[in-house]
This record gives C-alpha cells, structure tokens and sequence, in this order.
C-alpha cells in the first residue's frame, strides 16, 4: 500500500514526540509508504509517502509474439538510446561517473518515473535486496526513520529509535536530509536515501541536515538494528496504550504479546496510536485488524479492469473501549486499520487528517535480483471509501502542541484520548 520507508522509515516514541518519533499465491503484501534502511529506517515523514502493499510476484521477459500492443522499445528508440549513450562518452564530464551499470539502472529507472507515479519505481539488487530486509524487523543502519514530506516533496526524518546511533548522534524527527556522504538527496525518493544512510555495522555515515533553517553535519556510526514496530505500557486508570510504528512481518507478533500484558495487567480502555505509522505489509495489517474488528470487510481492492479482491476477517471478541491517535504521518496500511476501526464504530479517531495513501502496489521480482514495484488497484475502506489523495478525518480533530510538549512533555492529543476513554 505505501511507502514510508526506512533506513528505516516509521515510527516514533509516543514519550518522546519533540524527537518523534484472497489472494494469488506467491503474493506478499508490500505497501509503497515508506522504506525501510536497515538503519532501522522506517520511513514516515512528515507526510509521507508510501510503503508497501500488495503481491510478490515473479515475472517473465519473454514478450508475447502475438501483441499488437505497441511498444516504446523500438529500432528507432533502440538507436536513439546509443546515440544518448554516445553523446555522454563524447561530452559528459566526469567520465567516471557514467559506468555501463549507472546508464543502464538510468535507463529502467526512468522508464518507471516517466508515469508519473512515484509508487511504480524500479529497483536494482542492491535496492531490492534493501527493501526486502526492511519487513524482517532487523537490518544494518543507523535507528532512524525517513519519510517524504507531502507540501516540499524533500526527504525528511520522521522519527529517531531511543537508543540507536541516530539518537546518539543528535538526529532529530523533522530534520530536512540534504546530503547523504556528500551526496544530494534533496531530489530522491525514501529507499534511495535509505540505502545511502545504511550500511554495514561499525562504519560511519555523515549526513547534512537542515533543522529550521540551519545546516548542520552530522556523524553516525552505524549497528545492527531490532526493530520493535510495537511498543506499550498501562497509563493508570486501566488505561492501556499500545503504539504500531509499522507493519512488518514481525509486527503481529509483538502486538499479540503486548496486547496480552496490557490485558494481564487489567486494562479496561485502550488507547491505540497510529501517528505517523507509514504502513507497512498487507498481512500484517489484516492480522491485527482481525483480532480487533467485528465480522466483515477489513478493505477491497479494485484493479483497472473493475475487478474486486476483498480482504475480510470473522470477526473478533474485541469490546474494550478504543481511541486510535492518528496524524498526518499515519498512511497506507495505518489508514486501513484506522478507516476500519472508524466504520466499524469501535472506536473514536482523535488527531488530525491522515495522509492519505489509497493506492496498492505489488512487487514483482526480475530474474536479475532487481525487481518493479508497479501501482495496481485502488483500495477502499471497509464503507467503501477511497482515501487516496483525501486521508481520514478524526472524530474529533485535534492539532499536536508542540509548544507545551517542549514545555513539559504533555501530549495533549494522548491526553484527550484520556479524557475521551473515562468519560470527562
């Protein structure tokens, strides 16, 4: 469904949000939202963008004979791509830089971006290999999580891990990224600056961020990196709070085991918290969307042909009192969950407008170890809303106060979900 992605591109930490924080077989669900970097990148952004949501799929190259469909690979397109090539080794200055494999990734890449779209995206093994590292909840960076923002389309860090080398190194949620070891990234999307900041463990990565207006250099060494995409803690007054930074396949697992202590431990309310939860993997949303909706729809799919493919659970013993925080970082597969839980009437939605991620990518493999990611259907609510482009609006619509969260930590949007839940 989206893309926030890492180096990891997700989540933040609710106690600390100044920092912030039936289907084809063979499918794996992938959102295009954000990308992960194995930095324990998640990416989320202050808006942003997409994660992964859809079908791994292997695909052959084998053209059928019979097509009438026309096709841009042609002799006349063929020749004027040597002639391309040819006027770069005649005149393009830095030589070095224009290596067979830099053209040729060009070449796909740009064949991708030509619609437009900035979900369908190729990527070369190494990316590829990066990205399928990111729903395994571990992988090599440097703890931070990257999203794009909506209004300035630039590379932002949406969220730092506690206790990770991003946070050691004084990275910040909102830092503008503007070069990654010396190279501009004002221009790329999630998982090429993901795959710039991550690494292998023990080497260093120097990023220069802008922070309100001010360039600053940064240093990180990076580590390997657990992911934990599921925090929570009992609040008092039985409230619980469970937090999703993303879903990954590791995801369903840690909510089970998180849900349970909340209950074990006597909780009567729950507060659920998607802000800025960038989506995530498709199976990890429907799980823990069963295990909490009533029977039904979860969310339909519906490709360009019409054709509806429906995502439904048998419904759960779920009755504890709900409040889901959301925010204009929470996109794609948090939008599932929230949208369902909104048209459901299980619970009340307090923040401000998601981000609005309504389109579903699959991932489709290349023989090469390179692999497309490629826009494929619309998705829809559980009433049969489309969101794309529109978000979610909360129930109760309430900007963060950034001002008395730096003046003595109080999340007012935690704090009225509080309200909400007793009854005040």
């Amino acid at each position: 469904m989206d893309e926030r992605k890492y180096e990891n591109e997700n989540g933040w930490n609710p106690q600390d949000r100044g920092r912030k924080q039936g289907t084809a077989a063979g499918r794996v669900g992938i959102f295009a939202i954000g990308m992960a970097v194995g930095i324990a990148f998640l990416a989320v952004v202050t808006h942003l963008l997409p994660v992964r949501i859809g079908a791994e799929q292997t695909i052959s190259s084998e053209r059928d004979p019979d097509s009438t469909t026309e096709s841009a690979l042609n002799q006349e397109s063929v020749e004027k791509l040597q002639l391309l090539e040819d006027c770069i080794r005649e005149y393009y200055y830095e030589p070095e830089d224009a290596t067979v494999e830099t053209l040729e990734n060009g070449m796909y890449k740009g064949l991708m971006d030509s619609l437009g779209d900035p979900y369908t995206v190729y990527y070369t093994p190494k990316e590829y290999q990066s990205m399928s590292e990111e729903t395994s909840g571990i992988y090599k960076g440097i703890g931070a999580y990257i999203g794009i923002d909506a209004t300035t389309h630039v590379p932002v860090f949406t969220g730092i891990m506690p206790g990770t080398p991003a946070e050691e190194a004084g990275l910040m949620e909102g830092d503008i990224i503007c070069e990654v070891d010396g190279v501009d990234t004002l221009a790329m999307d999630t998982a090429e600056v993901a795959n710039l900041v991550k690494g292998e463990e023990g080497t260093t990565v120097t990023i220069k961020v802008n922070r309100d207006g001010e360039y600053i250099t940064i240093t990180a060494t990076r580590a390997t990196i657990n992911v934990p995409t599921v925090t929570s803690e009992m609040l008092g007054d039985g409230i619980g709070y469970l937090q999703i930074s993303q879903f990954d396949d590791v995801t369903p697992g840690q909510f089970d085991e998180n849900f349970a202590k909340l209950k074990a431990d006597g909780m009567k309310y729950m507060i659920l918290d998607l802000r800025d939860n960038p989506g995530g993997t498709v199976s990890a949303v429907t799980q823990i969307a069963s295990e909490l909706l009533p029977e039904g729809l979860i969310f339909y799919m519906e490709d360009k042909n019409g054709e509806r493919e429906e995502y439904t659970c048998p419904g759960a013993d779920f009755d504890i009192p709900l409040v889901v925080l959301v925010n204009g970082y929470s996109a794609s597969a948090s939008e599932i969950l929230s949208g369902a839980i909104q048209d459901a009437g299980i619970g009340t939605l307090v923040g401000t407008q998601t981000y609005g991620k309504g389109i579903v990518q699959n991932l489709y493999p290349l023989g090469d170890g390179s692999a497309i990611k490629i826009t494929i259907a619309d998705y829809y609510t559980r009433n049969g809303r489309n969101i794309h482009k529109v978000g979610i609006e909360p129930d109760e619509v309430l900007e963060f106060d950034k001002d008395l969260y730096e003046k003595d930590k109080t999340d007012n949007q935690l704090e009225r979900a509080k309200q909400i839940l007793l009854g005040k």
